[in-house]
């Protein structure tokens, strides 16, 4: 019985410790697909604030050549009133699609040409100084290595940060090409750390997306939030 009492102070304990680390909200990042020429792409993201429990959500719609929005391209809506009981926040996001559907079909959305994943991050807690990753691309044969810069000043609420991507990608012939994506002149305040979790790439094989999550700074802990950053290859 001793030896059970311990147990489970200690899982209490660790319970405590680990919401104290993760005390914010974290949101679920939706690829909604390229245009068929893959020269736009739309992604959306949605949650429930913490602690206030009120819904929200966000879609996005990025030029490739460009790596920036199209005029009118970021739409975020939060509710006014809190979540019910075993409510993750979806309903609000579908509302916004639905509401912004002329936005999709201006652009050439096709939400059934999601992005062909390449690399599927399992690392929670990126290192501050930064990651490369290896992937390949199997149906054109083509290998990549990616390296995520950051540059990180200040803490705690005062932290201010940017980060750019240093892409290689190689041919089945051995050539390569270099890319940089991103800018470390945009800096954010209260991110505190990127991760590349996802890389997807258009049908065509031209269009390769990296989606990043972010680390962003709240009351207690952190909300996690998402962010892509896209390059015409």
């Amino acid at each position: 019985m001793f030896i059970k009492k311990i147990i489970l102070i200690v899982f209490v304990v660790l319970l405590i410790c680990a919401s104290g680390l993760w005390a914010g909200d974290s949101a679920s990042f939706v690829d909604l697909g390229f245009s068929p020429d893959g020269k736009t792409y739309m992604f959306g993201q949605y949650g429930v604030q913490s602690p206030a429990l009120r819904p929200w959500a966000e879609i996005y719609i990025v030029d490739i050549y460009s790596n920036s929005f199209v005029r009118n391209g970021k739409i975020s809506y939060v509710h006014d009133s809190p979540i019910r009981a075993g409510q993750d926040g979806s309903g609000i996001f579908y509302r916004l699609i639905a509401g912004n559907s002329n936005l999709a079909n201006n652009y050439g959305i096709n939400f059934q040409n999601q992005g062909l994943p390449l690399y599927i991050s399992r690392i929670e807690n990126p290192p501050e100084y930064g990651e490369t990753i290896d992937f390949r691309d199997f149906i054109s044969g083509k290998s990549y290595k990616a390296e995520l810069v950051p540059s990180i000043s200040g803490g705690g609420q005062n932290v201010r940060s940017s980060f750019y991507i240093k892409l290689e990608s190689r041919s089945q012939n051995s050539q390569a090409k270099n890319y940089t994506i991103g800018s470390q002149l945009v800096v954010r305040q209260g991110i505190a750390s990127y991760n590349i979790k996802r890389v997807l790439i258009d049908a065509l094989g031209e269009s390769i997306i990296f989606v990043i999550e972010m680390k962003r700074v709240a009351e207690s802990g952190y909300d996690i939030r998402y962010m892509i950053e896209a390059q015409k290859l």
